[in-house]
Order: C-alpha cells, then sequence, then structure tokens
C-alpha cells in the first residue's frame, strides 16, 4: 500500500467495492476490486491503512473458541484494539501470509502495544476448521490470535455487516476444498469499538507496525 495513498471513505463506500474482494480458488486475487473508491483525495488520516466514516459496527457475534468455549466477540474483545479476519486454515496465500504479517509487527511492538491487541480469525471453512485443528494452526503466530469456528450463516452474516463477502466452501474434484471471502482485515478501536480502519492485502509488515500504536490510542 502506498502511503499517500491512505484515504478516508465512507463506510457505504468501502462496502461497495469490498463485497468485490475475494480468495478465489485459484489463489489469484482481484486486487483492482480491493481497493476502495475513495470520495475523497485528502486524508487527515493518522494511519497508512484505509480509514473509514463513521465505522462498522463490531458484529454481535458469538462463536467456538480453540478451547471449545463459546466467545462473544463483543464482550471478549472490548478495550482492546481489535484485528479481525474472516478466512480458512488452507487458503494457499492471502490467509497465512496476513497472519503472519500481523504477527511479525506486533513482534516489534512494546509490551503494552501487544497486551491491547487482540486478533481474531473467523474461519469460512468451520467444516474442515475445527476449534482443536484451528488452534494448532493459530500457535505459531503467538498468543494474540484467537480461532472462531462455528455456524457458517453466522459467519457470513457478521462479515457482511462489515462489507466482506463470505462463500459457501466449494469441493473440487481432487477432494480439496477452497473458500471464496474477502481478504481485508477490519481494525476496532477500543474506545469505542467501531471498525475505523480497513487493511486489504497489498498492506505491508511497516504498515501494521506503524498504525498498532495508533489503534491502541484509539487515534
Amino acid at each position: 500500500m502506498h502511503h499517500a495513498r491512505a484515504l478516508r471513505l465512507s463506510a457505504t463506500a468501502l462496502t461497495a467495492a469490498a463485497l468485490l474482494a475475494g480468495c478465489g480458488t485459484s489463489g489469484a486475487h482481484h486486487e483492482a476490486a480491493d481497493k476502495p473508491t475513495a470520495i475523497s483525495a485528502k486524508s487527515d488520516s493518522p494511519y497508512r491503512g484505509t480509514a473509514v466514516d463513521p465505522g462498522f459496527a463490531k458484529p454481535d457475534l458469538v462463536l467456538t473458541d480453540t478451547t471449545g468455549k463459546p466467545y462473544d466477540l463483543r464482550k471478549q474483545t472490548a478495550g482492546k484494539a481489535t484485528l479481525v479476519f474472516f478466512g480458512y486454515t488452507n487458503c494457499p496465500d492471502v490467509c497465512p501470509t496476513t497472519m503472519g504479517d500481523i504477527s511479525t509487527a506486533l513482534a516489534g511492538q512494546p509490551q503494552s502495544v501487544r497486551d491491547s491487541v487482540e486478533v481474531v480469525f473467523v474461519t469460512t471453512d468451520p467444516e474442515r476448521d475445527t476449534p482443536e485443528s484451528l488452534g494448532k494452526w493459530l500457535k505459531s503466530f503467538g498468543p494474540n490470535f484467537t480461532g472462531l469456528s462455528g455456524d457458517l450463516a453466522k459467519v457470513k452474516k457478521a462479515a457482511l455487516s462489515v462489507g466482506i463477502s463470505v462463500e459457501d466452501p466449494t469441493k473440487h474434484h481432487d477432494g480439496t476444498v477452497t473458500s471464496d471471502h474477502g481478504t481485508q482485515v477490519i481494525a476496532f478501536t477500543p474506545g469505542d469499538d467501531k471498525g475505523r480502519v480497513v487493511y486489504t492485502s497489498g498492506t505491508t509488515v511497516d504498515d501494521f507496525a506503524h498504525d498498532l500504536p495508533l489503534l491502541v490510542k484509539n487515534a
């Protein structure tokens, strides 16, 4: 992401663009559609991600965490800068890359920032991504990562509420399963629990590292 192009958008405009983005069965991403159309060429946002106004409400979502316990997204991430991503563990490219980039960015932060950030990975393939398998996959990314699985209809509704499209998994002739999903990370600031910043698949480790302290401060 080119830093000078971080723009402030309306949530409505962002939603229209975000629905076009996806992680396809071929592993190719629709980068042009993944970049929202700006309603303003200027921005006073301090973030390198794309600032949205008035922001998305945090989804009212209760699923199962990797320990098998119910996890209420709103209640259990309240007061923390929360990055939410919808994807699946067998994704060949953007899912592990995005989680890895956030993990690397977090590792370079002071303890005070790390303690104030939660990364929530919501699976779009709950049949294969059981709590146990999801936990094993996320473990390598660090303690800030929480995995959620459960009813796909609930997941799709929650994703749609923040402008992200999630399709039913597709099983192919060779037995592999792919899941088309939007590639954005939605960042919710701790002061108001609003989704204020969106990160597309072109976001770098440096971009995340720059923005994490600002998200914690509710900048």
